[in-house]
């Protein structure tokens, strides 16, 4: 039974492999480093345009996530908090920054005046940091997942490496956004090490798994995504959505998932932080060297999930 509970405490939770394989490569504190051209504020938070689309599946509410202490989303794994309605999900994104397949989906979310959640990999904000500024300045909200998506349950791992490939991430989005961004952070193939989980939680930023897994990264074809998809939803009725906007054939089933949702009843949620993370100095500065980057870049739930806007 879901229980619309109190704080969650960072804690050991059960491994469980879902998602994707990527990337790879590799240290305390101290003094911000320099960063890449900063957003403006009003790309950061845009004000909210009208919708040109009166058929649009939009946005029915907006929550406000404070992540003291490590709360987790997602009942795949956590099942202390949940905030979601009947009806209602969570649009989530992995792997991005992309060329083409990210601002096919930014297009496809516009288009429906929603939004969803970027899960961002810390090389890829390297690489095309143009695109995940459209990302935030298209309103929509960004997390991270890892440096280079090392699965971080992997025993040649160090918990020290661990924790790197954690807080370069941040720190890489950080560069390439010009700005913090949410303390929002998902696990690699979904597998949660015990002891990085105890360690997000000291850092105050959120885990993510999921509700339902689309499995767009074993499907071949667009319409596969959204067979997975809905089956998955109207069997829960709700829920946290993971898909991949690194994936050209989920950005093509997005347009004709979106209408399914609204034809079927659905309403997105926007999850949003209500503060953004703070990185470690000596982690933003490693990205600089690693990736060779120029230097401009016990509560109540209530108390945890707001809703701000409806």
């Amino acid at each position: 039974m879901r229980i619309a509970a109190g704080l969650i405490f960072a804690g050991v939770v059960s491994l469980c492999a879902s998602g994707t394989a990527w990337s790879q490569t590799p240290a305390t504190r101290g003094v911000t480093a320099p960063q890449a051209a900063p957003l403006p504020a009003a790309a950061l938070a845009p004000a909210k345009a009208p919708c040109a689309n009166p058929n649009a599946l939009g946005i029915a509410r907006v929550v406000e996530i404070d992540t003291t202490g490590g709360p987790g989303f997602g009942f795949e794994h956590f099942k202390q908090l949940d905030f979601l309605r009947d009806k209602e999900v969570v649009l989530t994104f992995d792997d991005g920054p992309w060329p083409l397949n990210t601002p096919s989906v930014l297009k496809t979310l516009a288009d429906e005046c929603t939004t969803g959640i970027f899960f961002s990999i810390g090389k890829h904000a390297t690489y095309y940091p143009e695109i995940l500024k459209q990302v935030a300045a298209a309103g929509h909200t960004i997390g991270t997942h890892t440096w280079s998506h090392a699965t971080l349950t992997n025993k040649k791992l160090t918990e020290q490496q661990r924790k790197e490939e954690i807080e370069k991430g941040f720190s890489a989005v950080k560069w390439a956004l010009g700005a913090s961004p949410a303390p929002f952070f998902r696990f690699p193939a979904l597998q949660h090490p015990p002891e990085m989980v105890t360690y997000l939680g000291t850092r105050n930023i959120a885990m993510f798994s999921c509700d339902l897994d689309s499995f767009d990264f074993k499907a071949s074809k667009p319409q596969q995504v959204i067979d997975v998809t809905m089956r998955k939803l109207d069997k829960l009725g709700k829920g946290i959505i993971l898909m991949h906007d690194f994936h050209k054939h989920t950005a093509e089933a997005l347009p004709e998932l979106l209408r399914k949702l609204k034809d079927s009843g659905y309403k997105v949620v926007q999850m949003k932080a209500k503060a953004p993370v703070q990185t470690i100095a000596q982690y933003d500065e490693e990205i600089l060297k690693d990736a060779k980057l120029p230097t401009v870049s016990s509560r109540p739930v209530s108390s945890v999930v707001q809703t701000i806007s409806e």
